[in-house]
């Protein structure tokens, strides 16, 4: 797996996945940035978040469940000297899908949690994970 961070201007960053994918990094104003796209701390999140969803609708579906919808809602806090890695990070789930059934989704967010997720287990290492989640029926 690869990945670069070319400068762009102020304190932009255009950010390429070896995959060919790319996004827009920028610092807030305080820092000399434009606000013009992702923190690459923000980033961490959200890919923390597509890693989890992710292995959640897959646990699901190859348990045969309907899922129609899953939403990971991350919020972190960081601590507040350099380096101001996360302490804490809290995930909320919501999964949609027709009569799902409660123990699977709870048991496919905990295999995401152990087994599975590398991003939240790397992440986990340094911080507290904890989880809640919904299940809404269709």
């Amino acid at each position: 797996m690869k990945a670069r961070a070319k400068f762009i201007e102020g304190m932009a960053f255009h950010g390429e996945a070896g995959s060919g994918h790319s996004l827009i990094m920028d610092g807030s104003p305080d820092y000399g940035g434009r606000n013009a796209g992702f923190r690459p701390m923000e980033l961490l999140l959200v890919g923390m978040a597509g890693c989890t969803a992710f292995d959640v609708v897959h646990i699901l579906r190859k348990g045969r469940e309907d899922v129609a919808d899953c939403v990971v809602e991350v919020s972190a806090e960081r601590a507040s000297e350099d380096p101001k890695v996360f302490t804490k990070i809290h995930l909320d789930y919501l999964v949609k899908g027709k009569n799902l059934a409660e123990a699977k989704v709870k048991r496919a967010i905990e295999l995401s949690k152990e087994k599975y997720c590398s991003a939240s287990i790397m992440l986990g290492k340094g911080a507290e994970v904890t989880y809640a989640y919904k299940v809404e029926t269709l």
